[in-house]
C-alpha cells in the first residue's frame, strides 16, 4: 500500500514546485538563511500537490480506467482504495496547512488558495475550454507568489508574466499531445477535447510561444532588471531559453512528446542539460554582478 501511495502522490511532478524558489533567487538571497524558508515552502507545496493528485485521481477514477496509460494508476487499477486515498489526502493537506500558516500567514493563504483553485479544476474547472488550461498556468504563477511571500521579497512583475506564459505553453503542448494520442477515446476519457481542434490549439500554442519569447527577453533588457541586479548581461541567458522552447516543440510535434511536461524535462537530456545551463548563467550572472560590484 505504501509504494501505491507514494505512486499516487506523483512525486515526478514535484519538480514544478521548484517555482517557489523564484522568488529567493532573483531577490539575491539563495546564499542567505531564506532559502530555508524558501526550501519549507517547497516541501509544504509537494505535499499540497500530492493530496491534490489523491484527491483528482478519485475524481476521475472511472475516466483513468479508459486512458491507455493513466488505467495504471493504483486508484484506477484497484491498488488504492479511494476511502483510503480520501483519508490520506485529507489528513495531508491538513498537515501541509497548518504548516504553511505557522511559516507565514500570508504564505498560509497563498497555499490554501493554491488549494482551491486546483480542487476546483479538478471538480470543475477542467470542464470548461479555455479556462482548463488558464487555471493550470495560474497555479504556476501561484507558486512563484507563495515562494516570494514565504520569505518575505518582492516578486518582479515581469517574472509572473514569464511564468504564466511559459505554464500556458506546457500546458496548450499537454492538451495538444492528449488530443493527438487518445484518438476515438479523447473525448470519453477529457471530454474538455471535444472543444478544441488540433488547429485551435496549434494556434494558441504560436501565440503563447511568441509572448513567452517576447516577454522573458523584455524583462530581462528592462531598466528595472538592469537597476536591480546592475548588470547589461542577463539577455545571454536568452539563447537557452530559445533552445529549450523549440526543443520543446521539435519534441511535441516531431516525436509526439509532451503528454507530461515534468516526466520530459526528466528523460530528455538535451532539455535537461539546456535547462541546467540556463539556471547557472542566470545565476552567475545576477549572483556575480553583486560579488564583483
Amino acid at each position: 500500500m505504501l509504494a501505491a501511495v507514494l505512486t499516487s502522490l506523483r512525486p515526478r511532478q514535484w519538480v514544478k514546485n521548484l517555482f517557489v524558489f523564484a522568488g529567493v533567487v532573483f531577490a539575491q538571497q539563495i546564499f542567505t538563511p531564506l532559502v530555508w524558508r524558501a526550501a519549507a515552502a517547497f516541501v509544504i507545496f509537494c505535499g499540497l500537490s500530492g493530496a491534490i493528485y489523491l484527491f483528482n485521481d478519485v475524481a476521475d477514477v472511472d475516466k483513468d480506467r479508459l486512458h491507455p496509460q493513466k488505467k495504471q494508476r493504483p486508484i484506477a487499477a484497484g491498488a488504492l482504495s479511494i476511502r483510503a486515498a480520501v483519508a490520506i489526502g485529507l489528513v495531508l493537506s491538513a498537515a501541509c496547512l497548518a504548516a504553511a500558516f505557522s511559516l507565514s500567514p500570508v504564505f498560509g493563504l497563498t497555499a490554501l488558495g493554491y488549494g482551491v483553485l486546483l480542487t476546483a479544476y479538478s471538480a470543475w474547472l477542467k470542464h470548461l475550454v479555455i479556462l482548463d488550461v488558464l487555471t493550470v498556468a495560474t497555479g504556476f504563477v501561484l507558486r512563484a507568489v507563495a515562494g516570494a511571500v514565504a520569505v518575505d521579497v518582492e516578486i518582479s512583475g515581469w517574472l509572473l508574466i514569464c511564468t504564466i506564459l511559459i505554464a500556458l505553453f506546457l500546458a496548450l503542448g499537454k492538451r495538444r499531445h492528449e488530443y493527438r494520442s487518445l484518438t476515438g477515446s479523447a473525448v470519453a476519457h477529457r471530454p474538455i477535447l471535444a472543444e478544441y481542434s488540433e488547429g485551435f490549439l496549434d494556434q494558441m500554442i504560436s501565440v503563447v510561444t511568441a509572448s513567452t519569447v517576447t516577454a522573458y527577453a523584455l524583462y530581462t533588457m528592462s531598466a528595472e532588471t538592469v537597476a536591480k541586479f546592475h548588470t547589461r548581461l542577463l539577455p545571454l541567458t536568452l539563447p537557452f531559453v530559445l533552445y529549450g522552447i523549440f526543443r520543446y516543440l521539435y519534441l511535441l510535434y516531431r516525436r509526439d512528446l509532451g503528454g507530461n511536461p515534468s516526466d520530459l524535462l526528466v528523460n530528455d537530456r538535451a532539455l535537461l542539460v539546456d535547462a541546467l545551463l540556463w539556471m547557472l548563467a542566470t545565476l552567475a550572472i545576477i549572483y556575480g554582478s553583486r560579488w564583483t560590484g
